[in-house]
């Protein structure tokens, strides 16, 4: 499994979540397994998204696409700060015993 994780600080949480909710990537088309999204427990305006893929091609694909669509106004208006990303393989998962 290869997985794009993006993180980055907002200005209001729930006006990002509901900019993502209206997907403006095309997770669906764009080959996206599932998807995590995250927040540290002190920190509610930061948000960590995982996104789930088959293979490499599909995730740099999407980043490709995200690039774009983080330089809209309306991103630019949600996100404050740096969008950090990075494209990992899961090389383990532990099962319950």
């Amino acid at each position: 499994m290869i997985t794009l994780h993006i993180e980055h600080p907002v200005r209001d949480f729930d006006a990002w979540k509901s900019a993502f909710d209206s997907d403006p990537a095309g997770r669906d088309r764009s080959g996206v397994r599932r998807y995590v999204i995250s927040r540290p427990v002190d920190q509610p305006r930061y948000v960590m998204i995982d996104l789930e893929f088959d293979d490499r091609d599909h995730a740099e694909a999407m980043l490709q696409v995200l690039q774009t669509v983080w330089r809209s106004p309306q991103a630019k208006a949600a996100v404050d700060g740096e969008i950090r990303t990075v494209i990992f393989e899961q090389v383990e998962v532990s099962r319950p015993r």
